[in-house]
């Protein structure tokens, strides 16, 4: 679908939608159009800007939705940089809305919008090895500042939002779709992630759930998600947040790098960032590979709940590797995988 497309489509329920939000909607751009469809919204009065993000069906409920802002209102008050919401006239998070061109139901929130870059392309841009290192670094005291609020924080009742446990995320029904019945994957291929994922469920089974390592994570904070304004960093997108190990956290963060030649670099500046912050025992630093291993896997399932994606070479090259490491998993006695280092 292209912009005009989505203009015709999602902006006459965006600005039904602003109508109960306490502005005066002048200038509708769209953002994006991922997972949720997004706006930027200039009020006419001061020329504020908002960001308005019309919800995807059948992922959050609003107890859901409404739990997110709860620990982004939380993260706020901790001194974390995230986007910061604004109510609509009667006190709520969220209003529905009807899309009548294809007569979906979506929750649309509003939100102050944060300037700055994606930290993504900021390194795309950068050939100085002592600016991305640094970057890294920054990040890896951001996401162990998180996790420190995280793990004292207490959820107020009534919240609700998913977990990434071992069933979450390597169960038979994990919160990404079932990776192993990708439309490209061979029979062999499929068994492969099959006896891969079992494995990885019965790993995951046996690691602790107390706070110290276990709480509400982000799950998706790659640098595509941190905006950089001067030294300034902003997580936004808070969609995939849930309960879950604190090392998948940090696997989203160097799956992403993986690839690159500087890879150890970059791995080496963010977990000493982190730890510089909040110290890691080594024993769960070596869970971190396993959990490399089951974010590309889950990748493979988000894909898959995505048909209208054509193939890419991003996909292609995540399978192969993903595909390489369970073989290597499955030439290798289950007493003596050594993924999690327990």
């Amino acid at each position: 679908m292209d912009k005009a497309a989505i203009d015709r489509t999602f902006a006459p329920a965006a600005r039904d939608a602003l109508k109960s939000f306490p502005v005066d909607a002048g200038e509708l751009a769209l953002v994006s159009m991922a997972e949720n469809v997004t706006f930027k919204v200039t009020d006419r009065r001061d020329g504020r800007a908002y960001v308005l993000r019309l919800h995807r069906p059948g992922y959050h409920t609003l107890d859901e939705l409404d739990s997110e802002q709860a620990w982004m209102r939380a993260l706020a008050d901790a001194g974390i940089d995230v986007p910061r919401a604004v109510s609509a006239h009667d006190g709520r998070g969220y209003v529905p809305v009807t899309i009548e061109a294809t007569g979906e139901r979506r929750f649309a929130g509003l939100a102050r919008w944060t300037e700055g870059r994606l930290l993504s392309d900021v390194l795309a841009e950068t050939g100085d090895q002592a600016v991305v290192e640094d970057s890294f670094s920054q990040l890896g005291a951001l996401t162990a500042t998180m996790h420190n609020q995280a793990s004292a924080w207490q959820p107020p009742p009534g919240f609700r939002r998913h977990a990434l446990d071992s069933d979450g995320l390597m169960g038979m029904a994990p919160h990404w779709g079932p990776f192993w019945e990708h439309r490209s994957l061979s029979a062999a291929e499929r068994r492969l992630l099959l006896d891969a994922r079992a494995r990885m469920h019965e790993k995951l089974m046996r690691l602790r759930r107390d706070p110290s390592g276990y709480s509400l994570i982000h799950s998706d904070m790659h640098p595509g998600n941190i905006l950089v304004d001067g030294d300034r960093l902003t997580v936004i997108d808070f969609d995939d947040a849930g309960f879950g190990w604190h090392q998948y956290d940090i696997a989203v963060v160097l799956t992403y790098w993986q690839s690159r030649p500087n890879a150890a670099a970059i791995e080496r500046a963010f977990l000493d960032g982190y730890q510089a912050v909040r110290p890691v025992p080594g024993a769960a630093l070596a869970a971190v590979p396993m959990f490399r291993l089951i974010r590309w896997m889950a990748s493979i399932g988000w894909f898959h709940q995505r048909p209208e994606l054509e193939p890419s070479v991003v996909l292609e090259e995540r399978k192969a590797w993903v595909l390489e490491q369970c073989a290597a998993l499955e030439r290798t006695p289950l007493k003596e995988d050594r993924l999690t280092g327990d």
